[in-house]
């Protein structure tokens, strides 16, 4: 079964007539009923009945146009989709580390959504490697994470670069150098999130020893120290929701340096219009002020 032949039956049950559809396609009309002969053998049904010098449509046929006609406008609709000219459609789907979905993608997200309402949004969260993964895997369109991956076939773009905030109760007492968290408890992502190896680092170049407990939620992160039992170190758009609970105090120290976050995505995908409308986006809404 072929496009063309699903064109020719539309066009001839539309026109009743072989003849006139032969002049409507620019076709001999011998090869339009070679065509649909072929078509009906395939089906094992008679798509026509000849009625004096014309054609009318059969039953089985009239049931056979409805599902040629989707055929066809999807087919048609594809063209129009992949057309550079034309509005991004279909699905996307996103994927991001934690600090990226909660902090500064809402946003975002809403933005895109009002721009290209034509296209389904799916998105998800997980560990950066596992983004990666998904990424080259074809599993995600595109991801948000804070390490730029080595594989080979990810193309990636920084998009902002994420500043650290220690974040304490507001009952604590202050903390205003580096000794001041000596001995104490801190509430961190597991191994491998670039923001606790980041506080890995600064302790170890200040001399300083604490116990760093895994959690893998912001939330549960929150609790623990609002409610005085340790402190924690975050992306300053994850402090800046969770200072509205009122409960937290941040510091901010200048050797505590900003984590670059990237969006990539897989480079042998060559044409994604509502990706690249999507890191469009990013570019402009995280741009350098």
């Amino acid at each position: 079964m072929e496009l063309s032949q699903l064109l020719m039956f539309k066009t001839v049950a539309e026109q009743g007539s072989i003849v006139r559809a032969s002049e409507q396609l620019h076709c001999v009309p011998s090869n339009i009923t070679n065509r649909i002969k072929l078509l009906e053998c395939e089906l094992g049904v008679g798509l026509f009945i000849r009625k004096g010098r014309g054609l009318v449509i059969s039953p089985c046929g009239r049931l056979f146009l409805d599902y040629a006609n989707k055929i066809l406008s999807l087919c048609e609709e594809s063209r129009r989709a992949l057309d550079p000219s034309a509005a991004p459609s279909g699905t996307l789907t996103i994927g991001a580390i934690e600090s990226a979905a909660t902090g500064r993608l809402p946003k975002v997200l809403s933005r895109y959504h009002q721009r290209y309402p034509s296209v389904q949004m799916q998105f998800t969260t997980g560990g950066w490697t596992q983004l990666s993964n998904d990424v080259v895997s074809h599993k995600l369109d595109g991801a948000i994470v804070a390490v730029r991956p080595e594989q080979s076939n990810v193309e990636s773009i920084e998009i902002y670069k994420e500043e650290l905030v220690l974040m304490a109760s507001a009952s604590a007492g202050p903390i205003c150098q580096p000794q001041d968290l000596h001995d104490a408890d801190v509430f961190m992502w597991p191994e491998g999130c670039p923001y606790r190896q980041a506080l890995v680092n600064w302790l170890e170049l200040h001399k300083v020893t604490c116990r760093i407990t895994s959690i893998a939620s912001y939330g549960t992160i929150l609790g623990c120290v609002s409610s005085g039992a340790g402190v924690s170190l975050v992306p300053s758009g994850i402090f800046e929701q969770f200072n509205r609970v009122g409960t937290i105090k941040g510091y901010a120290f200048e050797d505590l340096l900003p984590v670059q976050n990237y969006f990539i995505w897989n480079r042998t995908v060559e044409f994604h219009r509502a990706k690249d409308k999507f890191a469009e986006l990013l570019r402009e809404e995280f741009k350098p002020l």
